[in-house]
């Protein structure tokens, strides 16, 4: 059984502005993948659902059955979770597609950590920021 944990960040200069994601996926304690890609300009919480979703997207194609993700956006954690009702429009949408992705995973959680602690998925995304390549 593969499992992954996962640290996922979005990013956005202005809110909106331009924005970007990045993805770190780890078998143990090895990086074993990173994904970062500028997604347009967009809002830091739409941001933090399009990093999810690449994720999920990734992480099926790796051909992962458990995913542990970490991520510092405590609303995206809260939300997946459902302590927290999702009122945004931008979101809802989104939120259908982590529904529909997560039902290709045998066991899947989203917790929030510090910003500290996502430090590697936040130096993915501000590459992407900085770098010229766009999804």
């Amino acid at each position: 059984m593969k499992k992954l944990k996962v640290y996922i960040d979005g990013a956005s200069r202005g809110n909106p502005g331009p924005a970007a994601v990045g993805i770190v996926f780890q078998e143990g304690a090895k990086t074993v993948k990173t994904l970062s890609e500028k997604i347009g300009v967009t809002t830091n919480n739409v941001a933090e659902y399009y990093g999810l979703v690449l994720a999920l997207q990734e992480a099926l194609m790796m051909r992962a059955e458990e995913l542990d993700v970490f991520t510092d956006s405590e609303l995206l954690a809260r939300q997946f979770n459902g302590e927290y009702k999702i009122r945004e429009d931008s979101l809802k949408l989104l939120a259908v597609l982590v529904r529909h992705l997560k039902k290709g995973f045998k066991k899947i959680s989203v917790r929030h950590v510090p910003r500290e602690e996502n430090r590697l998925a936040d130096k993915e995304a501000n590459q992407a920021l900085d770098g010229d390549s766009f999804l």
